[in-house]
């Protein structure tokens, strides 16, 4: 199934969506259209019980996205009212990645900037290739990265780097990124989409329901080690849910008789 939503490409495989940002002329720079899309996107993705997998990717291969249309901001980000209104649609968008059960797995060429990075940032899995680019020098527009935008990017690397990033507005490579953490994985560049699937098969391969309960635990800890409340003993209990299900069944069946699963989300 292919689809077309404004600037925002969208394509099923099976258990696996593809979400394309496709404006290639433009380095696949981000709209307040644009926003919205993608924010409805994850909002309607989230609900599909048979997805097991989202990718998100740039158009082409130069870029992810540098982040937001600069040519917009006369028309769309002029004063600070035009910027609330804006940026409500921004963080309704981040907030649909960051709610979103189902894995999402960023297949990043080039430039990943700004916007892009915050996208980028909210995924479960990023894969670049060796020549692509990462940073957010929006200080030179004499512009913030407003608290919802910044959060997953601290949440990866911590506020010390992600001041370095936005305090010096330098572009840092794919090594770099890696060994800051920004990143999962570094290929080379004719590899990305290639290793980009591979890396969506194999948590289609997986028990749909595990994949969702293990994203949200990770992310439930990470808030608990953080400060955040403590696990409640709902929470704790939650972790034995899958005993009672029949993808638990067929999973150890499936092990036993020495053949692949065949996962149903039950």
């Amino acid at each position: 199934m292919t689809s077309s939503f404004n600037d925002l490409l969208v394509e099923r495989d099976g258990h696996c969506v593809t979400l394309t940002i496709n404006r290639p002329h433009k380095l696949n720079a981000m709209t307040k259209p644009l926003w919205q899309a993608l924010g409805d996107q994850f909002r309607s993705l989230s609900q599909d019980p048979q997805l097991r997998c989202i990718i998100i990717r740039g158009a082409g291969e130069k870029a992810f996205s540098p982040g937001n249309d600069i040519s917009e901001f006369e028309t769309e980000r002029a004063n600070r009212l035009q910027a609330i209104d804006y940026g409500h649609i921004m963080h309704a968008t981040a907030k649909a990645m960051q709610d979103c059960e189902v894995p999402i797995v960023a297949q990043i060429h080039g430039i990943c900037v700004g916007g892009g990075l915050e996208i980028a940032a909210m995924a479960d899995i990023r894969i670049c290739g060796e020549g692509s680019r990462f940073g957010a020098p929006i200080k030179n527009l004499g512009l913030v990265m407003a608290h919802p935008e910044m959060a997953p990017i601290v949440r990866l690397i911590g506020a010390p780097r992600a001041l370095e990033l936005l305090l010096e507005g330098q572009i840092i490579d794919a090594a770099t990124a890696l060994s800051w953490g920004l990143v999962n994985r570094v290929v080379a560049d004719d590899q990305v989409a290639a290793q980009a699937l591979a890396s969506a098969q194999r948590i289609c391969d997986g028990a749909p329901l595990v994949a969702r309960w293990h994203k949200r635990f990770a992310r439930r800890l990470g808030e608990a080690g953080s400060g955040g409340p403590a696990l409640t003993q709902q929470e704790y209990m939650e972790g034995f849910d899958c005993f009672d299900t029949e993808d638990f069944r067929r999973g150890y069946q499936a092990f036993l008789a020495k053949r692949k699963p065949e996962f149903v989300a039950k």
